[in-house]
């Protein structure tokens, strides 16, 4: 179950990326609940964010088939590890997601992915001194202590 800290680092990444798509993409990021279709209808997850390009947004009538990049961020528990760091990461790269992040709050790392064939490599693993980057925005990144201290900020 989300905490507080989870909620509070899903707005803070999901302002960031908004802001950036703004002025700098096309398309929309979104924030779960939305399910995010995958492997041809049989499966669906719903990514704490989702960030759909302007042409499958457009092919999109109720549920959207795959997404361009996904967050999560994991929750408490070695359960919780397990799926966003094992099951979904399968799931994501099977689907063609092309980026998937996994914010970890409990290690405060961030660990960007980006689709190489049908499986992730790691694009960049990201700690407190330093800014997590898209692979698929140039231009996207983070400072990753903002992200993990966002309760202690006024935002």
């Amino acid at each position: 179950m989300p905490t507080l800290l989870h909620q509070l680092i899903v707005d803070f990444l999901l302002d960031a990326l908004k802001q950036y798509i703004r002025q700098h993409a096309s398309g929309r990021a979104l924030s779960a609940p939305l399910p995010v279709r995958l492997h041809q209808g049989r499966q669906y997850r719903e990514p704490d964010i989702v960030y759909l390009c302007a042409e499958r947004l457009q092919a999109t009538e109720q549920y959207p088939d795959g997404a361009d990049l996904v967050m999560e961020v994991v929750s408490d528990g070695e359960e919780a590890r397990e799926r966003d760091f094992v099951h979904k990461r399968d799931e994501y790269a099977k689907a063609g997601i092309s980026e998937y992040w996994i914010v970890d709050p409990q290690e405060r790392e961030i660990h960007v992915l980006t689709l190489d064939g049908d499986a992730y490599r790691e694009h960049g693993v990201y700690t407190d001194q330093q800014e997590a980057s898209s692979a698929m925005f140039a231009d996207f990144h983070v400072n990753v202590r903002e992200v993990f201290d966002v309760h202690n900020s006024d935002a």
